[in-house]
């Protein structure tokens, strides 16, 4: 499951038992070498898709965490791209990624700047906004917040983008893995403290479009194509576009 430059499994459960913020400080160093990284398949279809909608000024990446939503940015934003992260260790692995990229790389420079997205401290700077596979660490009574902060971040007319997997059908092994998953996680907050919040369904497609409803985005969503179709039709991957007033 992970290369040799990745954490080993002591590693991972170190980082388990630890908070959220610190688990994330201790797997930053490997992280990009664990399947939780973004793929670059999700980046580039993301970039793909939003580009006929551009191009924005100033870009930021929620959660961004060692920065790979930053090569999506930089073909999309014409004056400033931003990471914000409250991981410490992430934004240091995300600096030292970037500086290896050399100052000859297309678009702007990355801003990585170290702030809880629950309370962003921006208003009004953005035109685009995206994140990659970070909501899991958000509970669903967490999300209107969530959404308000980003809203207020962006400029009037801005975009909030990110993609959103359809679950695994009931009948797979990949879904009853996540239910474990999920299962497993909970028991682990009740016993143990600092809890570390890490969930793979609590973030369901009519309910996040409702609660970005709620915070004032105008919404829509398109499929991308490029991953495929379930049995019934559907898109195994959509993008959110939700369009701030």
């Amino acid at each position: 499951m992970f290369s040799d430059q990745g954490p080993s499994l002591r590693e991972l459960a170190v980082q388990a038992l630890s908070s959220v913020e610190t688990g994330y400080d201790l797997l930053a160093p490997k992280f990009d070498h664990t399947p939780f990284r973004t793929p670059d398949a999700f980046l580039d279809a993301v970039a793909d898709a939003l580009e006929p909608l551009g191009p924005f000024g100033a870009g930021i990446d929620i959660c961004c965490g060692t920065g790979a939503g930053a090569s999506a940015l930089r073909r999309l934003c014409r004056n400033r791209i931003t990471g914000v992260d409250f991981s410490a260790g992430m934004l240091a692995a995300a600096r030292a990624a970037d500086a290896g990229h050399g100052k000859d790389a297309a678009g702007p420079r990355p801003e990585w700047v170290r702030a809880d997205v629950l309370a962003l401290p921006f208003r009004g700077t953005f035109d685009l906004a995206v994140s990659f596979g970070a909501f899991g660490h958000f509970l669903p009574a967490q999300r209107p917040r969530l959404f308000a902060e980003v809203r207020r971040a962006l400029r009037p007319g801005g975009l909030f983008a990110f993609p959103i997997t359809a679950p695994p059908p009931a009948d797979s092994a990949l879904h009853w893995a996540l239910r474990g998953f999920d299962a497993g996680m909970r028991v682990r907050n009740l016993l143990w403290r600092p809890p570390f919040v890490m969930y793979y369904r609590t973030f369901p497609l009519s309910g996040v479009l409702a609660d970005l409803g709620r915070a004032g985005f105008t919404v829509t969503h398109t499929a991308l194509e490029e991953f495929g179709r379930r049995p019934d039709g559907s898109p195994r991957c959509r993008l959110v576009l939700a369009r701030s007033a």
